[in-house]
């Protein structure tokens, strides 16, 4: 995962006891509900930041999405979700997540996002507020546990 990005919002995430499967934990497919959900928080926010609604007019749309999966997480419990994005290209940036637990990392993720224009469905450029904010990348942060490491 690239260390060439910046940490842009972070939300947690209640586990629900639904959100487990047979195997008494976390389904795989839920960790890309949590990335979903501090994706769409931070595209609301940012909107927000731009005086606008978010996708009113453009927004991110996913091409490709991975996960990396570390631990399982189990209920009860609250997902921490960081959002971090990579260098800015034309049209594209890397998304990349990181999910947390009680100061243990349980998962990994990245989503490749295109700017699009929502009437058109047509790739775009990124919106330059975006991209002054991603010109300056910065190393992910540390754990907020000094003994947090991943697993």
């Amino acid at each position: 995962m690239s260390r060439n990005r910046k940490l842009v919002h972070t939300v947690v995430v209640p586990i629900r006891w639904g959100d487990m499967d047979a195997m008494g934990h976390v389904n795989n497919t839920v960790y890309f509900r949590y990335m979903e959900q501090a994706r769409v928080d931070w595209a609301h926010e940012f909107a927000r930041h731009l005086g606008r609604d978010a996708y009113a007019s453009d927004g991110p749309l996913i091409v490709n999405a991975s996960c990396t999966f570390f631990a399982p997480l189990t209920y009860p419990g609250k997902a921490e979700v960081r959002m971090f994005l990579g260098m800015p290209g034309r049209t594209s940036v890397e998304s990349y997540y990181e999910i947390w637990m009680d100061g243990k990392k349980y998962a990994d993720g990245a989503a490749k996002l295109v700017w699009i224009d929502m009437r058109t469905t047509r790739p775009v450029p990124l919106p330059e507020p975006l991209r002054a904010l991603l010109n300056v990348a910065e190393t992910a942060p540390a754990p907020a546990s000094a003994s947090a490491k991943p697993s």
